[in-house]
């Protein structure tokens, strides 16, 4: 892992395979951090010239005071992306990390050549939502949100499910600073328009079992994108990377070699 340092910010990140690969940028949830890929990276193809980074207030970058922007965290990726150096890349956003991908796409398509947009939405919630969410974590702490969180993302038999554990370690050891922060940036994020108007290779990943972003919501920004793909994965939740990381792994290197990518 490399810190990153940026004009105002430090970010934790890693960069792996060959300098000359196919550029690839995996973008994590809200509360988690770049080891949600762990299991992905060995399933994919050699080759790929992979980032991946702890988002703002995730992980061990940088906490800045919240609250944050969507456009905060585009120019962080942004900027990460053109200090390593990265053109025309795939770039694959869970979530929070979904928004990310569709602002960066709209801002910056040198560096985005096509977009996974895993279980996430040109619009996730609503700002009271979100507030009503910031300030229970905030007075009660992470241990009184934690479960109902799980439940949102695995399902409701998220305490059967082995993979739960790790998010939820995630969780925890989240700074709530940092948390509130990347949550008021998603309050005041809706991409309904701008992704509309996205024309870029894309695929679209839903779970059956996600609470947070069900697959109607997902369905329905897909369709917002010409020519796109849609794939819903049976049996997972929010985060099909660490529920089934080889059939999520499938999906996107299917993806990468029929766009030419690879």
């Amino acid at each position: 892992m490399t810190m990153i340092y940026l004009d105002d910010l430090r970010l934790n990140a890693v960069v792996e395979g060959p300098t000359n690969g196919a550029p690839l940028v995996l973008i994590h949830a809200l509360g988690t951090d770049l080891t949600i890929w762990d299991q992905v990276i060995p399933l994919l193809p050699k080759g790929l010239r992979i980032l991946r980074y702890d988002q703002r207030g995730h992980g061990a970058s940088d906490v800045p005071a919240a609250p944050y922007t969507m456009g905060a965290l585009i120019r962080d990726a942004e900027r990460l992306i053109d200090h390593v150096g990265m053109k025309d890349a795939v770039v694959v956003g869970v979530s929070l990390g979904g928004l990310v991908t569709q602002g960066l796409a709209t801002k910056r398509l040198d560096q985005v050549r096509a977009m996974v947009l895993s279980n996430t939405a040109a619009k996730i919630g609503n700002p009271e939502m979100w507030q009503t969410r910031i300030e229970e974590m905030r007075v009660k702490g992470v241990d009184a949100y934690v479960d109902g969180a799980m439940e949102r993302i695995f399902g409701r038999k998220f305490r059967e499910i082995p993979q739960m554990q790790s998010a939820r370690r995630l969780l925890l050891q989240m700074n709530i600073e940092g948390w509130a922060g990347c949550a008021a940036a998603i309050a005041g994020t809706d991409f309904y328009t701008t992704t509309a108007a996205l024309t870029l290779p894309t695929l679209v990943i839903a779970g059956t079992n996600d609470g947070s972003t069900p697959p109607d919501l997902v369905r329905e920004t897909a369709e917002l994108i010409r020519g796109h793909r849609y794939a819903l994965m049976r049996g997972t939740g929010h985060l099909p990377m660490l529920d089934k990381p080889a059939e999520f792994s499938a999906l996107l290197t299917g993806f990468l070699q029929d766009i030419g990518h690879i």
